[in-house]
């Protein structure tokens, strides 16, 4: 980096996942390797072929999720629940989490220096929203006739239906509720967003464009259509026998993901600008990247694209692959994406592959779509100040294929420097490396 480039810290962090609410709640379940999957319940048993899941079941929507609040935010927000979908809700509720947490509230920094920046997945209407409006439309045997529904059918629906599943929302939400009138911007990356979104940020504050960004990300693999094209689409775990056994990452017994819900975000400001507020720092960004790869008809290269963002964030840090001190994998648990995954980092990373420690979060809870990379970020942003990793859940037996140095103990030094990546089906891939402050 340019000596002249500023610096970019981490002062904030808000998450909502199947491992509780807090970093604290995170970091126990992680440090005593206490699994976030559990039955399915979110829908009707026998509704959709998938067995178990990754509640987050202690976010119920309701104003208490969103942190201590100013009473006309509290207002706001409250009458604004009735147009966000669950994802929008816990989307608004991290970001006001992180920006408690990094004491930035309204008034402590100037609104035109702080923006926000979100990854999410696209967002998908639930069929419950269109059945009185299909009803209208039905004829006396009972079949729907589709001419009928422009003016019988859709006056049935609510007229803000739309507002609940814009992918912009949460970012919109939540930059009106707390003031933020700086560069805005929603990435519709699916389980890239998280690190994209705060790589967009890092670098809207190193070239002096903000002092401080909301990075956030928000997630939702629990919802019947998303279900219905994840099954149809990609490996999904049958979910028989302990559900906590299920999500096994880079193991030779793995038989496909688990689906989850979060959400996770950070506050991130420009060094000086954090010190002169006297916030806490968790750690520093040092490298941002990504990259798209696909063969002729779009046939995803997911690892090409993982390598392109390993090789970018060494070459854009300076720093060689034995400084890297563990790497926090998308580790997806199905049997095509974690032998890329490992291909990828050894074509990175070379020699050292074979020595890297290596963690994944979804072992715990599986995938939350774009709020899987921000909860790993955080996940190894708390290791790494803890001093020392958290295991690998169900890290049994080793793959041939996947010929990497898996953490199965909470032994392992976290160290000072990390890299953190994920991948969509598409082939879209972004990482970050990050350190501890002062290195």
């Amino acid at each position: 980096m340019s000596s002249k480039q500023r610096r970019v810290v981490i002062t904030g962090i808000g998450l909502i996942s199947p491992l509780g609410s807090t970093k604290e709640s995170l970091w126990d379940a992680l440090h005593q390797a206490r699994s976030g999957v559990g039955p399915l319940t979110v829908l009707p048993s026998g509704a959709v072929p998938v067995h178990v899941a990754a509640e987050a079941k202690q976010f119920t929507g309701e104003i208490e999720d969103f942190g201590p609040l100013e009473k006309e935010q509290k207002k706001q927000i409250r009458k604004a629940l009735r147009v966000m979908c669950r994802e929008c809700q816990m989307g608004v509720a991290v970001a006001q989490l992180a920006l408690t947490d990094a004491a930035a509230q309204i008034g402590t920094i100037d609104p035109d220096r702080i923006g926000i920046s979100y990854g999410i997945d696209y967002m998908l209407s639930p069929p419950e929203e269109l059945t009185e409006g299909v009803q209208q439309c039905l004829n006396g045997d009972g079949k729907f006739e589709f001419p009928r529904w422009g003016l019988e059918g859709m006056p049935k629906m609510s007229p803000l239906w739309l507002l609940k599943y814009l992918p912009n929302m949460p970012a919109s939400h939540a930059a009106i509720f707390n003031d933020l009138r700086g560069p805005s911007n929603s990435l519709t990356l699916r389980e890239a967003g998280a690190n994209q979104a705060v790589g967009e940020a890092y670098q809207i504050i190193r070239r002096g464009n903000a002092d401080a960004m909301v990075c956030g990300a928000t997630g939702t693999r629990l919802h019947t259509m998303k279900i219905v094209h994840t099954v149809m689409q990609e490996e999904v775990a049958g979910g028989n026998g302990d559900p906590t056994k299920v999500s096994r990452p880079f193991d030779k017994n793995r038989s496909g993901m688990v689906l989850g819900e979060g959400a996770g975000a950070i506050v991130i400001e420009e060094l000086a600008h954090a010190q002169a507020r006297g916030a806490t720092i968790y750690g520093e960004i040092v490298a941002a990247a990504s990259s798209a790869a696909a063969a002729p008809r779009l046939v995803a290269m997911r690892k090409v694209a993982m390598a392109n963002v390993l090789r970018a964030l060494l070459q854009d840090s300076g720093f060689k692959p034995e400084e890297i001190d563990h790497l926090h994998a998308h580790g997806l648990s199905t049997r095509s994406c974690d032998v890329e995954e490992a291909q990828a980092i050894a074509e990175a990373f070379g020699d050292r592959a074979r020595t890297l420690p290596v963690v994944a979060a979804k072992s715990y809870f599986g995938n939350l779509g774009a709020g899987s990379g921000m909860i790993e970020l955080i996940a190894s942003l708390l290791a790494l100040r803890a001093g020392s990793l958290f295991p690998t859940l169900n890290y049994e037996t080793p793959d041939a294929e996947c010929p990497l140095h898996v953490v199965s103990n909470d032994s392992t030094p976290a160290g000072k420097r990390f890299i953190n990546l994920s991948v969509t089906p598409q082939g879209q891939a972004s990482g970050l490396m990050v350190q501890l402050a002062g290195r």
